[in-house]
Formats: C-alpha cells, structure tokens, sequence
C-alpha cells in the first residue's frame, strides 16, 4: 500500500470528512481498500473515483445520479477535468474582471474622480449577479431541509437578528474557521479546542438568542449533512471545521466546562 493513503491522511489531504467517505462507500459509489483490521486506504484508483464524485456533485448531479451514472458506463476523467477547468476558468474570468473594475473605480476615487453612470451600473451588476448565485445556492439547500412553514418560522424570527444576513458577519465566520482549519488535527479535550469552541458560540450568538428548539435542531441537521451540499452554498465554515467544533463541543459539554453563550433550553440538556 505503498501508493495509498488511509483515511484519516485523505481527510487530512483533500478536506473531505471521514463521514462523507463512508457515505459515499455505502452508497456503492467508492469500495476502499481494507486491511485485515477492517481500516479504510484509497489508492489511485478509489482516489480518482472520489475526485470525480467530488466533481460531479459541483455540476450539480445528486449521489443517485453519480451511482446512475457510474452504473452505465466509465467516466472520461480527462473530459471531466477539461469541463471542469473550462467552469473555473469561466469563474476567474469573471472575478477577474470584476477586480479589474473595482480596481479602476477605486483609482478613480483616490484620484478625487467621480464615478460615471457606467461603471456604476456595471459595479451595481457584478455585485448582484454573486449575491443573486449565492442566494439561489442557499434556496436551494433550504428548500431541501425545510418546509416552507418552518421556513416561515425562521424568518418570523430573524428578523430580531438581521446582522447575521450581512457580509462582515459571514467573513467573520470565514476568518474563524481558517484559523479553525490551519489549527487542525488538533485534540477536541485541549484548551485551544475549548477556546474554540467559546469563539464559535459567541459569534453564533444572535442566532442563539432567537432561536427555537425546532430552529436550533433544524440548523443541526443541515450543517450535520453538509457533506450532501457543501460547495454549492457559502456557509463560511468547513463541514471539516463544522464537524471538529461539535465534537469538542460534546467533550466540554461532558467535561462540564462552559463553551459560550448557548440558549437555555440547550444549556438545560445538561
């Protein structure tokens, strides 16, 4: 097994959960090699396998539709990549000449210059066209774990919280869960995991304070299954870092330890 990882390296490598490999494999979709303990390694073969599951989730094809797809015949991994390289290259192009925009107009206003009716327009559309994809992106997730009364209910209810919808709220999510992911592998019983811990509740505080028991259930089944659409949607954190910070959660919770701010009915679970 000299050319194969076990699955806690592949975890480590690609940012893929050990959860989501076993999904995919009990889902017919990867078969891991197995040592004579029964632990997991993935050589080339079951690693190009996952790459292409990886991919083709991207595309928006659901596991049924891979298991489908794999079923009928082999996949072309060198058109995979070539469709895959043409999608970002599309994507960096378009970020490109959305920096390059933005570069211009900020030049124009160190220079003292107004900004001219078209290149507001054209900041205006940049602008709206990401936040238009991501908020599609996000429907989507929702629509696929809640009902529209449950939606109804969390919108009845956020509203006392409309600092969670902002953009500096979710790039503090970001900035917490790199420096979450750069700490990683790291025990969940340290005191730099508690003190993770701690930030993380502290941040989700305007979410702790409004929300409902069905809320709070609610939003950890969805990020539980993040696996399922991570990549599609921006949540700001990792499933990886979603899925350390619950487990260090748990191990301070057991250990008695305070981990931040958390509504009473969670603090009454004990």
């Amino acid at each position: 097994m000299d050319d194969s990882f076990a699955i806690d390296e592949v975890v480590r490598r690609t940012g893929l959960t050990a959860r989501a490999l076993r999904f995919y494999e009990a889902r017919g979709l990867v078969s891991p090699l197995r040592t004579q303990s029964g632990r997991r390694w993935f050589g080339p073969a079951e690693l190009e396998r996952v790459h292409r599951i990886v991919a083709l989730k991207k595309a928006g094809l659901t596991l049924g539709d891979i298991k489908r797809l794999f079923d009928r015949k082999p996949i072309d991994l060198a058109a995979l990549l070539s469709a895959q390289r043409e999608r970002l290259a599309v994507q960096a192009q378009e970020i490109g000449d959305a920096i390059t925009l933005i570069d211009s107009a900020l030049s124009r206003i160190n220079r003292g210059e107004p900004l001219d009716a078209a290149t507001l327009c054209s900041l205006i559309r940049d602008g709206d066209t990401v936040m238009n994809d991501q908020a599609k992106a996000w429907k989507d997730v929702i629509d696929r774990y809640y009902t529209p009364e449950e939606q109804a209910e969390w919108h009845a209810h956020m509203g006392a919280a409309p600092q969670v919808s902002t953009p500096d709220y979710l790039a503090q999510w970001r900035a917490l869960s790199d420096r979450i992911e750069a700490a990683l592998p790291l025990d969940p019983a340290s005191d730099a995991a508690l003190a993770f811990v701690r930030e993380w509740f502290t941040l989700l505080e305007p979410f702790s304070r409004v929300a409902t028991p069905a809320m709070w259930e609610g939003s950890a089944r969805l990020y539980a299954d993040m696996g399922a659409w991570e990549g599609k949607a921006d949540a700001g954190f990792s499933k990886r870092v979603w899925d350390f910070i619950n487990q260090a959660a748990a191990v301070a919770r057991a250990a008695g330890k305070d981990i931040g701010p958390v509504p009473a009915f969670v603090q009454a679970r004990g």
